[in-house]
This record gives structure tokens, sequence and C-alpha cells, in this order.
């Protein structure tokens, strides 16, 4: 790992702040002063920032049940993003395990092990999410029928993966999905001729929001967290 990330993760100095600090001298490896950023640094060193013992905690997995008109982004100067609703000094460290629309509340993953990330959103996994669907229009069977055999959205060259689809009322669906195209839910019902008028992930693999009120979080237990490990 590099130096500056490696400050960055253990305390609560952004990169560019990290960055600063290694350049001044602030930072020991082993007891010797680096001043480069981009060095390398062995899983067992010893690092200290002004004389005080800087150490990575372990990993942290997160669920956050996502409120709307919350970007899906490490900073935007304009508006509320979904990191504002965690603590300041993890936002460094955090990532976000895909995205939600701005509108689109439910489900959000949050992780610092980059790995655990990347095999739920690794296309190749397939991974089924869940979504509840509110619509413009009652939903025809023949719409059913397109969504569940797969439809090719606009602009698109091969089409959406088979969706298992449940109606609930005339204008609210569930809809489990493999696929993460962008704003793909939407893209397909508009693509079978409806609209979407409110959009909540219920669950991703066997993963459920459950207990928790729109903004708050909670750590993932450890068999929650090996569900996504096979």
């Amino acid at each position: 790992m590099r130096l500056d990330q490696y400050i960055s993760q253990a305390t609560s100095l952004s990169r560019k702040d990290a960055k600063t600090a290694i350049s001044v001298g602030k930072v020991q490896v082993d007891g010797v002063v680096v001043r480069k950023g981009n060095s390398k640094i062995a899983p067992s060193a010893l690092v200290t920032l002004n004389g005080e013992p800087c150490q990575i905690a372990g990993e942290r997995y997160l669920m956050l049940h996502k409120p709307a008109n919350y970007l899906c982004a490490t900073e935007d100067p304009t508006q509320p993003i979904v990191l504002d609703l965690l603590p300041q000094e993890w936002r460094n460290q955090i990532k976000i395990v895909g995205r939600l629309d701005k509108d689109t509340t439910g489900l959000l993953l949050l992780t610092t092990d980059g790995q655990w990330l990347h095999r739920i959103t690794s296309p190749k996994h397939h991974l089924p999410k869940r979504y509840r669907v509110w619509l413009a229009r009652p939903i025809e069977d023949e719409q059913l029928k397109q969504l569940e055999q797969g439809i090719l959205l606009r602009s698109e060259s091969k089409p959406t993966l088979p969706a298992k689809v449940q109606r609930i009322t005339p204008q609210e669906v569930l809809l489990t999905i493999e696929e993460g195209r962008y704003h793909q839910v939407k893209r397909m019902f508009a693509a079978v001729g409806n609209h979407v008028e409110g959009l909540h992930r219920e669950a991703i693999g066997e993963l459920t929001l459950a207990d928790l009120s729109e903004g708050q979080y909670r750590e993932l237990t450890p068999a929650e967290i090996s569900l996504f490990h096979s």
C-alpha cells in the first residue's frame, strides 16, 4: 500500500493532507522519516504521524437505508451525498458498493474492503437485486412477459437478462434483476411503455433491508458479510 493511502485510511486526513504531512517530514516508517507519498510500505511496518502510531482499523461493512435526494458519490459541493450520513472520520476510508439514483431509496452497501466490493459489483457474478417499483400506469400482462423474457433497451445492442416480476397491485411490482446497467429499472419499464414513479431497493442477494429508518445505517453481522464471500 502507498504511504499516503495508509495515512488517509488510518487517520482523519484526506489523501491531499496526508501527502502534505509526509512531504514536510511528519511521518516515519520504522523510525525513518519518509517524504514520498507513493512509497510502498510493508504490512508489518510501524507508521507514525507526529510521533503517534497510525494503524488501519479492521474492515468495515455497512448497510444504509438511502433516503431520496442523496447522491451516491464521494463528494459534491452542491448536493447531499450518502457519506454525509456517516461519521466524518470514515469518509476517507469507506467505498460505496454500486450506485442508486438520486431519487431511489433503499438498501445501499458500503465497505472498506475492495475485494468484497468487487465480488458484489462484478457483472460475472449475476447477483440478484430486488426492487419495489411504483408505476404511472397499471402493468399489463404482456409487459410483464416482456420483462421476464428480457428486452432490448434504447441505444443498446444486447437485451437485458430475464427478470423476475411479481405484481403486487396494478401499479406496484417487485422486480428482481441480475444486472446493473445505467438507470436499468427505469429504462426497462420505459421500454415496455410505462413510467417509474417510485423505486426502492429491498434486497441484494440474500441480504434484505430491515429495521432501518431512512438515513440510518448499521454494521453487517459476520453471517451477512459471508453471504458475499462465495
